[in-house]
C-alpha cells in the first residue's frame, strides 16, 4: 500500500467518478530556499503582530521606553515583509526583511549606552538580530538565484518525455480502458465528420 499525503487524499474526494486518482505524490518543486523563505515569512508575521500589539513589553525589556510608536511602525513593516515572503514575490519579501534588519540593528544599538540598566538584554537582542540578518541575507541570495534567469537564457526540456513513468511503462496502459456509459451512444467520429459541411 503506497503512502499518500493528506492533501493528495483530500484531492481525490473532490474528483468525479472516472477521473484519475492521485496514487502517490512526487517530490515537491519547492527547494530549501523556498521552504526557509516560508518559515521566515511566518516568523515575520509573528514578530510583526507582537510589535504591533505589545510594543511596551519590548521597549521595557530593552530600556527603550518612549519608542513604542516606532516599534509599532516596525511591526507593520514586519507584517508586510512576512506577507511578501509567503507570496510569489518572496524575493522582494526577503530583501525587505534584510533592509528591516538593518533598521532594527541601528535602532537597538541606540540602547547600548552605559547608563541603560537593560544593557545586557540589548547585547542579547543584537546578537539575535545579527544571526537573523545572516540567515535572511543567505536565503534572499539563494532564493533570488533560484528564481531568476539571465536575459536570453532558455530552459531546456529535451530530456522530458511527458510520461511520468517513462515511455515504456506507458505502452499498453490503456489496454483495459472501458468506454464510459455516457459515451457509448455517441456517434462515431467518422459519422460526425461527414455531417459537418465543408468550409
Amino acid at each position: 500500500m503506497m503512502n499518500m499525503s493528506s492533501i493528495a487524499s483530500l484531492s481525490n474526494i473532490t474528483r468525479s467518478e472516472g477521473d484519475p486518482k492521485v496514487i502517490q505524490s512526487g517530490p515537491s518543486s519547492r527547494g530549501i530556499p523556498d521552504s526557509l523563505a516560508r518559515g521566515l515569512g511566518w516568523f515575520s508575521l509573528g514578530l510583526g503582530f507582537t510589535e504591533l500589539l505589545a510594543p511596551g513589553r519590548i521597549t521595557r525589556a530593552l530600556g527603550m521606553e518612549g519608542k513604542e510608536a516606532l516599534v509599532r511602525a516596525y511591526g507593520v513593516r514586519e507584517i508586510g515583509s512576512g506577507i511578501l515572503s509567503l507570496s510569489v514575490d518572496k524575493q522582494l519579501g526577503l530583501w525587505s526583511r534584510v533592509a528591516g534588519d538593518g533598521l532594527d540593528i541601528a535602532t537597538v544599538m541606540t540602547a547600548l549606552r552605559s547608563d541603560n540598566p537593560k544593557r545586557d538584554n540589548v547585547v542579547v537582542a543584537l546578537a539575535l538580530l545579527l544571526g537573523i540578518t545572516a540567515v535572511d541575507v543567505i536565503d534572499a541570495q539563494a532564493t533570488t538565484a533560484r528564481h531568476s534567469r539571465g536575459a536570453g537564457r532558455r530552459r531546456s526540456y529535451q530530456d522530458r518525455s511527458g510520461f511520468p513513468r517513462g515511455v515504456k511503462a506507458s505502452r499498453g496502459a490503456a489496454r483495459d480502458f472501458k468506454t464510459p456509459p455516457d459515451l457509448k451512444h455517441a456517434p462515431p467520429l467518422a459519422a460526425v465528420s461527414k455531417r459537418v459541411p465543408a468550409a
